[in-house]
């Protein structure tokens, strides 16, 4: 499956896709409006196909020589295929297009297996933000800060 997919831009039209998936995938989802703000913006976003299927998507933010992964998401029909590594390798490829040297992202200490995916592909841990995330029980979830080296 990851073999064939492609990256193609995020449009408009792949936004009713990415909502549903997003909610489906994620305690505190975001909304339409915060992909079309990062749409609006300019910000690089990004679905990742296999022919015309849609398997994972992601959102990027790079300012001067920093990239800044905001959201990276796999369909869970798509899920421990390789698509997320797939998906990373292709950001890093764009990031650097784009005059990036460092690729940096947050993710929740509870999200093993996206920790995983980082440390397999080059991540450090370089801090915490404390409080970052909500969190199902009313609180409030620490990020783990993560940088790479483009």
């Amino acid at each position: 499956m990851a073999g064939s997919a492609v990256l193609t831009p995020m449009t408009e039209l792949d936004l009713d896709w990415v909502v549903e998936n997003e909610a489906e995938l994620h305690a505190f989802p975001w909304t339409r409006g915060n992909f079309v703000d990062s749409l609006v913006a300019g910000y690089g976003a990004w679905i990742l196909r296999d022919t015309a299927q849609p398997l994972a998507y992601a959102v990027m933010l790079t300012v001067v020589d920093e990239a800044h992964l905001l959201n990276i998401s796999v369909a869970r029909p798509a899920q421990r295929a390789g698509i997320g590594g797939r998906l990373l390798r292709q950001l890093f490829d764009e990031a650097r297009e784009r005059g990036a040297s460092q690729f940096f992202l947050e993710v929740r200490p509870s999200n093993e297996a996206a920790i995983a995916l980082y440390d397999r592909h080059g991540f450090e841990s370089i801090g915490r933000r404390r409080g970052y995330y909500p969190a199902r029980d009313g609180g409030r979830e620490d990020a783990i800060v993560m940088r790479r080296e483009l």
